[in-house]
Protein backbone atom coordinates (compact mmCIF):
# COMPACT_ATOMS: atom_id res chain seq x y z
CA UNK A 1 0.00 0.00 0.00
CA UNK A 2 1.52 3.25 -0.76
CA UNK A 3 -0.03 6.41 0.71
CA UNK A 4 -0.06 10.36 0.22
CA UNK A 5 1.78 12.75 2.82
CA UNK A 6 1.07 16.50 1.85
CA UNK A 7 2.85 19.35 4.03
CA UNK A 8 -0.04 20.42 1.78
CA UNK A 9 1.45 17.21 -0.01
CA UNK A 10 -1.16 15.60 -1.70
CA UNK A 11 0.92 13.04 -3.59
CA UNK A 12 1.77 9.42 -4.00
CA UNK A 13 5.43 8.49 -3.06
CA UNK A 14 7.78 5.80 -4.57
CA UNK A 15 8.64 3.05 -2.67
CA UNK A 16 12.53 3.40 -1.54
CA UNK A 17 13.52 -0.26 -2.81
CA UNK A 18 16.33 -1.97 -1.10
CA UNK A 19 18.74 0.77 -1.48
CA UNK A 20 19.28 1.67 2.04
CA UNK A 21 22.02 4.72 1.45
CA UNK A 22 20.85 8.03 2.45
CA UNK A 23 20.30 9.41 -0.74
CA UNK A 24 18.58 6.76 -2.86
CA UNK A 25 15.89 6.64 0.23
CA UNK A 26 15.07 10.64 -0.29
CA UNK A 27 15.11 10.70 -3.51
CA UNK A 28 12.52 7.77 -3.52
CA UNK A 29 10.31 10.02 -1.07
CA UNK A 30 10.80 13.06 -2.85
CA UNK A 31 10.06 11.51 -6.54
CA UNK A 32 6.21 12.15 -6.15
CA UNK A 33 4.16 10.89 -9.10
CA UNK A 34 1.03 13.31 -9.65
CA UNK A 35 -1.30 10.50 -10.85
CA UNK A 36 -4.71 11.81 -12.30
CA UNK A 37 -6.07 14.92 -12.10
CA UNK A 38 -8.26 15.95 -8.73
CA UNK A 39 -9.81 18.43 -6.83
CA UNK A 40 -9.82 18.00 -2.90
CA UNK A 41 -11.55 19.77 -0.39
CA UNK A 42 -8.93 20.98 3.00
CA UNK A 43 -8.90 23.06 5.79
CA UNK A 44 -5.90 24.67 8.25
CA UNK A 45 -7.90 24.73 11.64
CA UNK A 46 -6.49 25.63 15.06
CA UNK A 47 -8.04 27.72 18.31
CA UNK A 48 -11.47 26.82 17.07
CA UNK A 49 -10.48 28.88 13.54
CA UNK A 50 -10.96 27.11 10.19
CA UNK A 51 -9.38 28.29 7.26
CA UNK A 52 -11.14 26.36 3.92
CA UNK A 53 -9.11 26.02 0.59
CA UNK A 54 -8.72 23.64 -2.25
CA UNK A 55 -6.03 21.42 -3.47
CA UNK A 56 -5.78 20.71 -7.11
CA UNK A 57 -3.50 18.38 -8.73
CA UNK A 58 -3.59 18.66 -12.61
CA UNK A 59 -0.85 19.67 -15.33
CA UNK A 60 2.30 18.78 -12.80
CA UNK A 61 1.61 20.40 -10.42
CA UNK A 62 -0.18 21.16 -6.98
CA UNK A 63 -2.43 23.81 -6.57
CA UNK A 64 -3.32 25.67 -3.71
CA UNK A 65 -6.30 27.53 -3.70
CA UNK A 66 -7.69 30.18 -1.12
CA UNK A 67 -10.62 32.83 -0.61
CA UNK A 68 -10.64 36.08 0.74
CA UNK A 69 -8.89 37.05 -0.38
CA UNK A 70 -8.01 34.93 -3.38
CA UNK A 71 -4.27 33.35 -3.74
CA UNK A 72 -2.87 30.49 -5.62
CA UNK A 73 0.04 28.65 -4.68
CA UNK A 74 1.85 26.59 -7.36
CA UNK A 75 3.69 23.70 -6.00
CA UNK A 76 5.93 21.83 -8.52
CA UNK A 77 8.08 18.55 -6.92
CA UNK A 78 11.06 17.26 -9.00
CA UNK A 79 13.79 14.55 -8.68
CA UNK A 80 16.63 17.01 -7.43
CA UNK A 81 14.18 20.60 -6.93
CA UNK A 82 11.11 22.15 -5.46
CA UNK A 83 9.51 24.92 -7.37
CA UNK A 84 6.48 27.61 -5.45
CA UNK A 85 4.91 30.39 -7.74
CA UNK A 86 2.29 32.38 -7.14
CA UNK A 87 -1.05 33.40 -9.27
CA UNK A 88 -2.40 36.84 -8.46
CA UNK A 89 -4.40 38.76 -10.85
CA UNK A 90 -3.66 36.26 -14.10
CA UNK A 91 -0.23 36.42 -13.72
CA UNK A 92 2.04 34.27 -12.20
CA UNK A 93 5.76 34.62 -10.54
CA UNK A 94 8.11 32.73 -8.52
CA UNK A 95 7.81 33.32 -4.51
CA UNK A 96 10.90 35.31 -3.79
CA UNK A 97 13.17 33.21 -1.04
CA UNK A 98 13.44 35.95 1.17
CA UNK A 99 9.43 34.71 1.53
CA UNK A 100 10.30 31.69 2.05
CA UNK A 101 9.76 31.89 5.80
CA UNK A 102 6.93 33.62 6.07
CA UNK A 103 3.63 32.25 7.23
CA UNK A 104 1.09 30.98 4.67
CA UNK A 105 -2.53 32.20 5.55
CA UNK A 106 -1.19 33.31 9.07
CA UNK A 107 -0.45 29.55 9.97
CA UNK A 108 2.56 27.36 10.95
CA UNK A 109 3.34 26.43 7.41
CA UNK A 110 5.77 28.31 5.96
CA UNK A 111 6.43 28.35 2.13
CA UNK A 112 9.45 26.44 2.92
CA UNK A 113 7.47 23.76 4.48
CA UNK A 114 5.45 23.71 1.89
CA UNK A 115 8.25 23.65 -1.05
CA UNK A 116 9.89 20.93 1.21
CA UNK A 117 12.94 22.44 0.69
CA UNK A 118 14.50 20.43 3.56
CA UNK A 119 14.41 17.44 1.43
CA UNK A 120 16.74 18.75 -1.29
CA UNK A 121 19.66 20.17 1.10
CA UNK A 122 22.66 18.48 0.65
CA UNK A 123 24.64 15.81 2.81
CA UNK A 124 21.50 13.62 4.46
CA UNK A 125 23.04 11.24 7.12
CA UNK A 126 21.39 8.21 7.70
CA UNK A 127 20.87 7.74 11.72
CA UNK A 128 19.26 4.39 11.43
CA UNK A 129 15.80 2.73 12.10
CA UNK A 130 13.44 3.70 14.54
CA UNK A 131 9.66 2.35 15.15
CA UNK A 132 6.98 5.51 14.79
CA UNK A 133 3.55 3.96 15.34
CA UNK A 134 3.29 0.69 13.96
CA UNK A 135 5.58 0.45 11.52
CA UNK A 136 9.43 0.90 11.51
CA UNK A 137 10.90 4.22 9.45
CA UNK A 138 14.56 5.04 8.27
CA UNK A 139 15.43 8.11 10.42
CA UNK A 140 17.68 10.74 8.81
CA UNK A 141 19.74 14.21 9.78
CA UNK A 142 19.54 16.89 7.49
CA UNK A 143 21.68 19.97 7.76
CA UNK A 144 20.67 23.17 7.07
CA UNK A 145 22.48 24.77 4.36
CA UNK A 146 24.15 28.43 5.02
CA UNK A 147 21.04 30.51 3.53
CA UNK A 148 17.97 32.17 5.00
CA UNK A 149 16.13 29.03 6.82
CA UNK A 150 14.51 28.58 10.03
CA UNK A 151 15.75 25.66 10.90
CA UNK A 152 19.59 24.98 11.81
CA UNK A 153 18.81 20.69 11.18
CA UNK A 154 15.98 18.47 10.17
CA UNK A 155 15.44 14.93 10.94
CA UNK A 156 13.31 13.00 8.99
CA UNK A 157 11.25 9.82 8.79
CA UNK A 158 10.54 7.51 6.21
CA UNK A 159 8.26 4.63 6.33
CA UNK A 160 10.82 1.87 5.50
CA UNK A 161 8.10 -0.70 3.46
CA UNK A 162 6.05 2.45 1.83
CA UNK A 163 8.33 4.76 1.02
CA UNK A 164 6.19 7.41 2.54
CA UNK A 165 7.34 10.37 4.97
CA UNK A 166 5.61 10.04 8.30
CA UNK A 167 7.14 12.44 11.09
CA UNK A 168 9.33 15.71 10.37
CA UNK A 169 11.20 17.83 13.20
CA UNK A 170 12.98 21.12 12.27
CA UNK A 171 15.42 22.05 15.16
CA UNK A 172 16.79 25.85 15.41
CA UNK A 173 20.28 26.66 14.74
CA UNK A 174 20.79 26.24 18.65
CA UNK A 175 19.47 22.42 17.99
CA UNK A 176 16.61 22.75 19.63
CA UNK A 177 12.72 21.23 18.76
CA UNK A 178 10.83 23.94 16.99
CA UNK A 179 8.50 22.54 15.04
CA UNK A 180 6.56 19.40 14.58
CA UNK A 181 4.82 17.70 11.72
CA UNK A 182 3.16 14.76 12.56
CA UNK A 183 0.43 12.37 10.33
CA UNK A 184 -2.43 11.67 12.54
CA UNK A 185 -4.60 9.74 10.11
CA UNK A 186 -5.00 8.61 6.24
CA UNK A 187 -7.76 7.98 4.25
CA UNK A 188 -8.59 6.61 0.72
CA UNK A 189 -9.91 8.21 -2.46
CA UNK A 190 -10.70 7.36 -5.35
CA UNK A 191 -7.79 4.22 -4.87
CA UNK A 192 -5.33 6.63 -3.44
CA UNK A 193 -4.28 6.45 -0.12
CA UNK A 194 -3.41 10.37 1.02
CA UNK A 195 -3.62 11.94 4.50
CA UNK A 196 -6.08 13.02 6.04
CA UNK A 197 -5.25 14.49 9.17
CA UNK A 198 -1.76 16.22 10.29
CA UNK A 199 -0.70 18.14 13.10
CA UNK A 200 1.59 20.76 12.89
CA UNK A 201 3.60 21.72 15.79
CA UNK A 202 5.29 24.62 17.31
CA UNK A 203 7.31 24.04 19.96
CA UNK A 204 8.60 26.24 22.66
CA UNK A 205 12.57 25.58 22.42
CA UNK A 206 12.87 26.53 26.36
CA UNK A 207 10.69 24.02 27.23
CA UNK A 208 10.08 21.29 24.66
CA UNK A 209 6.34 21.62 24.53
CA UNK A 210 3.43 22.34 22.18
CA UNK A 211 2.87 25.98 22.29
CA UNK A 212 1.04 26.47 18.58
CA UNK A 213 -0.61 23.21 17.05
CA UNK A 214 -2.57 23.57 13.53
CA UNK A 215 -4.07 21.08 11.94
CA UNK A 216 -4.42 20.09 8.27
CA UNK A 217 -7.59 18.01 7.34
CA UNK A 218 -8.00 17.09 3.87
CA UNK A 219 -11.69 16.74 3.50
CA UNK A 220 -12.58 15.07 0.58
CA UNK A 221 -13.20 15.01 -3.01
CA UNK A 222 -14.61 18.74 -4.00
CA UNK A 223 -17.95 19.43 -5.57
CA UNK A 224 -17.53 19.64 -9.09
Amino acid sequence: MKFCFPVLFVLLVATAGADTEAEAILKAARTNPLGQPVVLSAQLRANGRKVPFQIAVRDGKISYLFENPSQEILLGLGDSSSTLEERKGGKTQPVAPARYDDSVRGGLLTYEDLAMRFLYWKNPKLLGEERVGPSTAYKFEIPAPPTATEYGVVRVWVDKNKGALTKIEGYDRNGRLSKKFTVVSVQQIDGQWMLKSMSVERVDPETGKAVLRTYLEILGKAAQ
